[in-house]
């Protein structure tokens, strides 16, 4: 059970800083080809790729308290740091290592990006019929999504 629990903490940490490097690097890429430009249009009416920031969350939500975001994002990445070393399941741990990769990413935005933790969070992803994303965002949407079909898998599998 050590073993699996190891290889499971090794698969949550991987994927976290997976998550977390691409969200930086394409981060990055969007501040310095996007900024200032007009949108890439990847797919006509579909995706445009755009430089946008927000200091709130998700749909732009609490954008006069950037701090609470941050609190979050801190809380839940330890939360899953701490709890590392339990799980027993690589998509149980894959997609908590994703969420903890997406959170750290949008917090290092935060951080580095505005005083404090009052920075805000580059955007880049328009599909135009949601609001405009980044790769950590993604990472914490899959992360969540995976993390309640393993639940579910788990909770068929043990009845």
């Amino acid at each position: 059970m050590a073993s699996r629990s190891r290889r499971a903490a090794a698969t949550l940490y991987a994927a976290a800083a997976t998550a977390y490097l691409i969200d930086r690097l394409t981060k990055l890429w969007a501040e310095h080809s996007l900024q200032g430009s007009p949108p890439i249009r990847v797919i006509r009416g579909v995706l445009d790729l755009r430089f946008t920031t927000n200091s709130g969350g998700a749909f732009s939500i609490g954008q006069r308290a950037p701090w609470l975001f941050a609190a979050a994002s801190l809380a839940v990445a330890i939360a899953i740091a701490v709890t590392a070393n339990r799980h027993t399941s690589l998509m149980t741990a894959a997609a908590l290592g994703l969420v903890m990769g997406g959170a750290l990413g949008n917090l290092t935005d935060r951080v580095v990006r505005g005083a404090g933790v009052s920075g805000h969070v580059i955007d880049f992803i328009d599909f135009h019929v949601w609001p405009v994303f980044n790769a950590a965002d993604s990472a914490i949407v899959i992360g969540a999504a995976v993390l309640a079909l393993a639940a579910f898998r788990e909770r068929r599998d043990g009845e």
